[in-house]
């Protein structure tokens, strides 16, 4: 079986950009109001979008969550953050029921700068018990590029790691859009999110106090593999958990699009800890001209390493996933 450990739900039908907008033309007195979209609307981009891709490319199910970038967890108040985050939540569960087959739920969590992450554990427990999701995903900076609450080592935190840890599901690592001109939000943002996300988790002691919680750093972990060398010193340095050690605490996915980063990746961390994914229709949604092919067709990149033997792709492609997400394989055995 092919796992798609990451995947978005880009082609939204247009109901949903309604809603949003009557939400921002209201947002002086927000109120939760339907949202007008057929399960023909949803079938149809599924369909002509990651359905197709998925079938083109070999790939049986994929994670599936809200539009990353439009969580928009920087924008209104705490209750206009919740109500967007319960639509974009149900929307996905949705799909879910349409092609249970082929998706599986993971939600995004109403957070908002300054609230505690105690008021996003009564949605991931609503989403995770009744909608059947198998997992979350965690911004670290709801701010939107001005980090303004404390880092997640910070107890701040501990209501939410709870929560995972009692109803034991991951947290993808995964910022929001930004709302600072100085970052790019796929470009730089992302990727600065995954390795201070990382860093502040290695000064901190949250895997002593919830030693069974579980993270994925999405696109390959930002710098961190890169950079093996700068935490291993700082490890020293700091006197921390052995870099090496702390590393597999975590599973990357491998949305980094290239062979040479793709073979890097899968050489610092190691098969164990990698998950496929390839958030397609996301933010490198172009063909590679050197290729041909999409830049997020990543199948083919994990296939083309020589020395990964059937074992190894078996771990990359599926058992990992699994493991990170013990959910999911209770789910695709109901289906």
């Amino acid at each position: 079986m092919l796992i798609d450990a990451h995947g978005h739900y880009t082609t939204v039908p247009a109901g949903l950009r309604v809603f949003r907008a009557l939400q921002i033309s209201q947002m002086g007195r927000p109120v939760k109001k339907p949202v007008a979209i057929s399960d023909d609307e949803i079938r149809a981009s599924l369909e002509k979008g990651q359905i197709r891709l998925l079938d083109e490319r070999g790939i049986d199910v994929m994670i599936f969550s809200p539009m990353a970038s439009a969580m928009g967890h920087h924008f209104g108040n705490a209750l206009i953050s919740r109500h967007w985050t319960e639509v974009n939540n149900d929307l996905v569960h949705r799909a879910v029921t349409l092609f249970p087959k082929r998706f599986a739920g993971v939600c995004s969590l109403p957070q908002s700068p300054g609230v505690s992450p105690k008021e996003s554990a009564e949605e991931l427990e609503r989403c995770v018990t009744e909608l059947g999701f198998v997992g979350c995903n965690l911004n670290p900076d709801p701010s939107g590029g001005y980090w303004t609450d404390p880092p997640l080592g910070d107890e701040w935190w501990y209501p939410l790691y709870e929560k995972m840890q009692a109803l034991d599901v991951p947290a993808m690592i995964h910022a929001s859009a930004t709302c600072n001109p100085a970052f790019h939000t796929v470009g730089s943002h992302y990727l600065n999110v995954d390795s201070t996300a990382f860093l502040q988790l290695m000064e901190s002691r949250v895997f002593q106090d919830f030693p069974k919680l579980r993270f994925i750093l999405a696109h390959g972990g930002g710098n961190v593999p890169y950079q093996a060398a700068r935490y291993r010193a700082l490890a020293i340095i700091h006197e921390w958990e052995p870099f090496d050690a702390f590393l597999k605490r975590f599973y990357f996915d491998t949305t980094v699009y290239s062979q040479d980063a793709m073979e890097m990746l899968i050489r610092t961390v190691g098969v164990d800890n990698i998950i496929y994914a390839s958030e397609m229709l996301g933010g490198v949604n172009c063909t590679n001209p050197a290729t041909g092919r999409s830049f997020d067709d990543n199948v083919e990149l994990v296939n083309a390493i020589p020395w990964l033997t059937p074992a190894d792709r078996k771990k990359i492609f599926e058992e990992n996933v699994l493991k990170a997400y013990p959910r999911l394989a209770g789910k695709l055995a109901r289906v």
